[in-house]
């Protein structure tokens, strides 16, 4: 089977490996960019199957949620992470799945329901550094565009993979540095995880 003009750049990059193990899950936007060589997704990333029985299809157990990210042709490591998270302690599950591809320069956003409000952490993991932060707007591109100072309204008039570039482009620039602290220290700091569905409609 010839793979269509959208796979054929992501199995050329970083994203490939995850796309083959099913990782890539409910893409709202999965392919090229408009820059050259790169490749986009939104999504959401599965951390950990159940257990299947013949083919059938069950959903992750877990996952990162409201992902966005990109990789480029050629390149081993993605360079932009971003995702949500229930609990700070699906951070292990998140660089294990991603594994040799981070990076000790990539970028890696992870907003999390667990921590306080007030903090900002920086938590290096697996020679990588992970931005840990609390999910105050509700999604994590509202979060982003906050924490990277990007205009709503410019970005209104761009389609997903434009949006994608340009926030792939300035995270490259972030240099602010938070408290840095070490994984068993946030497992230590986190609170506890929210039930998602309490004070949904029944």
């Amino acid at each position: 089977m010839t793979a269509t003009i959208e796979q054929q750049p992501i199995a050329q990059t970083a994203l490939g490996r995850l796309d083959k193990g099913r990782h890539l899950q409910n893409p709202v936007f999965k392919g090229a960019t408009h820059k050259p060589g790169r490749v986009g997704f939104r999504g959401e990333l599965a951390l950990r199957f159940s257990a299947q029985m013949a083919d059938e299809a069950r959903p992750p157990e877990l996952t990162c949620d409201q992902v966005l990210t990109v990789a480029q042709t050629g390149e081993a490591t993605i360079p932009f992470f971003a995702g949500y998270l229930l609990s700070f302690e699906h951070l292990k599950d998140v660089a294990e799945v991603l594994g040799d591809a981070l990076s000790a320069g990539g970028k890696y956003f992870l907003f999390c329901n667990n921590i306080d409000l007030s903090k900002k952490y920086q938590v290096p993991y697996k020679g990588a550094m992970f931005y840990v932060l609390p999910i105050e707007e509700a999604t994590v591109y509202n979060e982003l565009l906050d924490l990277l100072y990007l205009e709503r309204n410019d970005l209104k008039k761009l389609d997903t993979a434009a949006k994608l570039d340009r926030i792939a482009d300035t995270a490259a620039k972030f240099d602010i540095t938070f408290d840095m602290i070490t994984y068993a220290e946030g497992l230590e700091l986190m609170g506890p995880v929210r039930n998602p569905n309490e004070n949904r409609p029944v």
